[in-house]
């Protein structure tokens, strides 16, 4: 039995509220936050747990906003008629969060997870942003609405973030000066297009497949943007399989021009390394910075 692997205070509130004890718990592989397990009840039931681990600053909200972005991109899924699986909450506090237990299995199919991920896209909203502030891992994410999307993409993105390098030396105060001017900041023109819904953090190890055939996405950092922040990223740490693209760009083809702006939308996800690791991320942060403004 594994179930003492779970901090005792979690344990009898998760109990509680499912009416059964925990038998097992057995550790899943996870990121840095975050300590992840499948728990087993008697019944052989089973769900997924993060728990924060003991140096995390359990006052930020950080699975309340995770459990907001599920089940937004949960409602947006089922509402589009996708396949993707996104993992019901079923409970939560600032010390951990309770999932639905998804099954993984090795391979998929990479071509209707790309038809799906461009029918998740053509969600919509007013403006770009997002009702509420997240996280992308452990950096806060500002979500301000904005009518214009390279306004909300430098003001939201990439000056909060790079600041933040400069304020800790690891960038050029003279980037300050690019963050006094609002607009033609960059010579890289965005294709009209309303703004679609985004994981916001979709990299390799934010999906599986699963062994109903679909894909299961988590870990978002969701909110309204332009849908080549998404595409963008899935190529930034080797890329999905070829066939992924290929349903996309089936589905809903990007607009020509997207290879120039892909290494922008890359900037953001880069700028968020550089914050928590420091080293060459800085490096090809600043090459980006260098080449766009």
């Amino acid at each position: 039995m594994t179930a003492h692997l779970i901090p005792l205070s979690i344990r009898s509130d998760i109990e509680s509220i499912l009416y059964a004890p925990i038998v097992n718990a057995i550790p899943v592989q996870g990121g840095d936050i975050s300590n992840s397990y499948k728990v087993e009840l008697e019944d052989g039931q089973a769900f997924f747990l993060k728990c924060h681990k003991k140096n995390v600053e359990t006052t930020r909200p950080m699975f309340a906003q995770e459990a907001k972005g599920l089940n937004t991109l949960r409602s947006a899924s089922a509402s589009t008629s996708t396949s993707l699986q996104i993992p019901e909450v079923i409970a939560l506090n600032n010390s951990y969060l309770l999932l639905e237990y998804i099954e993984e299995q090795e391979h998929g199919n990479d071509f209707q997870f790309g038809v799906d991920l461009a029918n998740l896209h053509k969600n919509s909203n007013e403006l770009y942003g997002f009702s509420d502030n997240n996280f992308i891992g452990s950096i806060d994410q500002s979500n301000r609405y904005h009518s214009d999307w390279l306004e909300f993409f430098f003001r939201e993105r990439i000056e909060p973030l790079a600041k933040k390098l400069i304020d800790k030396d690891l960038l050029s105060s003279k980037y300050i000066k690019i963050f006094e001017r609002v607009f033609n900041y960059t010579y890289v023109i965005f294709p009209d297009e309303p703004p679609a819904l985004l994981h916001g953090d979709l990299w390799s190890g934010n999906y599986m497949y699963t062994v109903t055939g679909q894909v299961a996405l988590y870990d978002p950092a969701v909110y309204y943007g332009h849908r080549e922040m998404d595409l963008s990223m899935t190529t930034l740490f080797g890329g999905f399989n070829p066939a992924f693209y290929d349903g996309y760009q089936t589905e809903y083809p990007l607009q020509p021009g997207w290879e120039e702006r892909q290494k922008l939308c890359q900037l953001y996800p880069l700028l968020v390394h550089a914050l928590i690791f420091e080293g060459n991320y800085v490096k090809q942060s600043e090459v980006l910075l260098k080449r766009f403004f």
